[in-house]
């Protein structure tokens, strides 16, 4: 049992984490995140980032542990999330999208500045942009398949734990370090990568959008086909 066991959890931390880490791509997010947060100071930057982080921790840990359940009680699908927020992801990649870009002037860089961006730290930062629908939705099928196997409960519910602490690890750094790879970018391709990120962000929650209306789809042709028979 110990070899089976210890080989299997990793198996299901890497695939966890990967599922994760892909979806999230924190480190294309990291040019968005900057180009949000242009204003503030290196400093204040990764303060955010940390809060961020924190608030994208507890999203993973919620949709892990306990997103199906809460997604049942309000009577809301998985369809219907995909939709809802990839129409808010779809939004903010459009507006990025056609937003000039430009050097921040050091007026910007202000404590109020830093205020009104904690504020939008959990919405829109951590909320869709960070862990948006397509993060909740593979995190809630990553717990359901945890939950399946009572005998191993506890174990895999420290391997969700350690999965939500490692992604959220990478979040950080990849938001912390965002002003750091825009110098290694340089001003101009800083900004060819941060309209490459939005028109992908857009793409994504075209994406989104189009998987959640298929699955609509879908279960109205095997409803229909199951009331033809």
């Amino acid at each position: 049992m110990g070899d089976m066991t210890a080989s299997g959890l990793i198996a299901d931390f890497l695939f966890g984490f990967g599922a994760l880490f892909a979806i999230i791509n924190p480190y294309g997010l990291a040019f968005i995140f900057l180009d949000k947060t242009r204003g503030l100071s290196d400093d204040e930057r990764a303060s955010l980032a940390g809060r961020v982080a924190g608030y994208a921790f507890v999203v993973l840990l919620v949709s892990l542990f306990l997103g199906s359940q809460i997604l049942n009680f309000f009577g809301v699908t998985i369809p219907a999330l995909r939709i809802a927020g990839g129409l808010v992801v779809a939004s903010a990649g459009w507006s990025m999208l056609h937003a000039p870009i430009g050097p921040a002037g050091p007026h910007e860089a202000s404590s109020s500045n830093l205020a009104t961006m904690k504020r939008m730290a959990f919405f829109p930062l951590t909320i869709p942009l960070t862990t948006g629908p397509g993060t909740i939705a593979t995190a809630i099928a990553i717990g359901i398949s945890r939950t399946s196997s009572l005998d191993a409960m506890f174990e895999s519910s420290i391997v969700s734990f350690l999965v939500a602490l490692a992604v959220t690890a990478a979040i950080y750094h990849a938001y912390r370090k965002s002003s750091a790879m825009a110098r290694l970018f340089g001003e101009e391709g800083t900004s060819v990568i941060t309209k490459l990120s939005a028109f992908l962000l857009l793409c994504i929650g075209v994406q989104i959008i189009v998987t959640g209306v298929s699955e609509i789809a879908q279960s109205i042709v095997d409803g229909a086909s199951r009331a033809a028979q």
